[in-house]
């Protein structure tokens, strides 16, 4: 039912073997599903889902069938660093991993590292790439707008908020700048493999809510995919666009929220959410509101921002 296999991912300069544990599980008799966490170091609620996982698996063993394969920490290099990138003396060409998929085994550090999942990703039948949202960040599942096999895989996961993202000619100018076709779900997307990306609130932090939701959300996705018996929970997910022109910081200092404004909260234009001011002087730097109507799904709580970043995040409600 389960076996394990420690897998070099790439060399560091020294050369030391940069590793990691490689988890299936089943007979190989039907779908193959990949699923990994920790791509960011920071994000570990999605390593702590697959942990608890694999105990559920090993008492459901009779029950299962297909395989599944898991990767609970896909980046080393800052999971031992608690970081979202790589340092640049390790990946000066690309610092985020999810940024550089399918990979290359003659890249760089993260690329090969990439192009070594990806023997394993690239023949799955569906993917599962975990990650992990700010602490002021509802949790959501992330896929590829108008892909059917990609929403119906989403709503078996079962967060209450599915944000659809545009990609490639459809995307925004912004996505393209920020290189986001390099992310593992939109590769494997491109590639016919329906991929999503749940996000599940908080990072740094074990968080309970985060991971029951991840969890169950995994078994229903396998129940999604008849791996296991039964049906996936039936889901009122709200549709949204996950839309990248966010309300953003006009200057740098300390950010104050003291609007109406919730996580959860419907806006509309003009919508009070606070101010940024310049903790010297005192001067207000910019009167923050929101820009347009949807789901506030972010939300900075971190006081002190610099210029361009984000404050709040607001997806546009979609009707598919």
């Amino acid at each position: 039912m389960h076996d394990s296999e420690r897998i070099t991912l790439a060399r560091l300069p020294s050369g030391v073997e940069l590793e990691t544990t490689v988890h299936t599980y089943g007979d190989g008799d039907g779908p193959t599903l990949y699923v990994q966490a920790a791509q960011h170091g920071r994000e570990i609620n999605g390593s702590e889902v697959l942990r608890r996982l694999h105990g559920e698996l090993l008492a459901r063993a009779d029950e299962f069938s297909g395989t599944l394969i898991a990767v609970p920490v896909a980046d080393p290099i800052t999971f031992d660093r608690v970081s979202y990138t790589a340092p640049e003396a390790l990946d000066s060409v690309n610092a985020n991993m999810n940024r550089c998929w399918p990979g290359d085994p003659e890249g760089s550090l993260h690329e090969r590292m990439a192009a070594t999942l990806w023997e394993y990703a690239g023949d799955a039948d569906a993917i599962v790439d975990l990650h992990t949202g700010g602490k002021e960040m509802l949790s959501h599942t992330v896929y590829l707008k108008g892909d059917g096999e990609c929403r119906a895989l989403a709503e078996a996961f079962g967060h209450d908020l599915l944000l659809a993202e545009a990609a490639g000619e459809d995307a925004d100018a912004e996505w393209q700048d920020r290189n986001f076709g390099g992310k593992l779900r939109v590769a494997a997307t491109q590639e016919g493999i329906p991929t999503i990306t749940p996000e599940l609130a908080h990072n740094t932090e074990l968080v309970e809510d985060a991971i029951d939701a991840g969890v169950a959300g995994m078994l229903d996705t396998l129940r999604h995919l008849d791996m296991l018996p039964g049906e996936a929970a039936p889901t009122n997910a709200t549709i949204a666009r996950n839309h990248l022109g966010r309300v953003k910081a006009d200057d740098s200092g300390l950010f104050h929220v003291d609007g109406d404004v919730e996580l959860g909260d419907y806006v509309e234009p003009g919508d009070h959410v606070g101010a940024v001011h310049d903790p010297t002087s005192y001067e207000v730097r910019q009167e923050v509101s929101v820009d347009r109507e949807g789901i506030v799904y972010s939300l900075e709580r971190e006081a002190t921002v610099t210029a361009g970043s984000t404050l709040v995040g607001v997806a546009l409600l979609l009707e598919e």
